[in-house]
């Protein structure tokens, strides 16, 4: 008498889950899109520092400042959100004056030039920051060229919010961590080169993915262990599973 074969007791969907669990590198665009997010989580500071510099020039006085050419009083601020392509960035502090004759440009032109913005400050983010960079950024949500006291100012507080990003502590355990190389065309002046962005792509237990650091590859002699030290002093911890190109 013929013996049935016996059939997997595991079922179809759940081998499928499995195999389509395993971890893979991400496509280069994915890595793009979050570089890109993380730069523009550097708007709120921008647009603040930006806002308060055209207080500065409607009032004709900087914080404190006794001059004949002064045409009113700074009064404190309010809070707005504004809603970007990325998400709502909430509780902007926008200051005003005494008398109520200042508006600030910066939320219409926001809107009206945020690919712009976005891409420049994604072009910081990457290649770092610069007066010149910062001035046209400056100048595009002002409406006006802005004075070189208020780019300066602009390019020390983009310069901070960095390393204070950089600086930051991370989680002591990931589930994965994906590195890559990823190509971005930066702009210098008139030219634009080709740069490769050494990224690390950390995900975490609950399967948030963040980018713990990156570095830009230059003359082929900077690699990974010149990427972890831009962590220092906050390396990233213990992973489960490390992905590589």
């Amino acid at each position: 008498m013929p013996v049935s074969k016996k059939k997997p007791t595991t079922p179809t969907s759940e081998v499928s889950t499995q195999e389509s669990s395993s971890p893979t590198l991400p496509e280069q665009e994915e890595f793009r899109q979050y570089l890109r997010r993380l730069a523009v989580s550097a708007v709120q500071v921008l647009i603040e520092q930006v806002m308060r510099e055209e207080l500065e020039q409607c009032i004709g006085a900087s914080w404190g400042e006794c001059t004949p050419n002064r045409r009113g009083y700074r009064n404190g601020s309010y809070t707005r959100d504004l809603v970007t392509s990325t998400g709502c960035i909430e509780d902007l502090k926008v200051p005003r004056d005494r008398e109520g004759t200042f508006h600030s440009q910066v939320f219409e032109r926001y809107n009206r030039y945020e690919p712009e913005v976005a891409e420049a400050l994604t072009q910081m983010f990457v290649s770092g920051t610069s007066t010149h960079k910062v001035g046209e950024v400056a100048a595009t949500l002002m409406g006006v060229a802005p004075s070189a006291s208020s780019v300066s100012r602009l390019n020390h507080t983009l310069t901070e919010q960095y390393k204070a990003w950089r600086e930051r502590p991370l989680l002591a355990h990931y589930r994965i961590l994906y590195l890559d190389g990823i190509h971005f065309a930066v702009r210098h002046g008139s030219q634009t080169d080709s740069t490769i962005i050494l990224t690390a792509l950390g995900v975490d237990l609950e399967g948030n993915k963040d980018v713990l650091a990156r570095l830009s590859l230059r003359g082929g002699r900077q690699r990974w262990m010149g990427l972890s030290l831009t962590r220092h002093p906050h390396p990233w911890g213990n992973a489960d599973g490390l992905d590589c190109d």
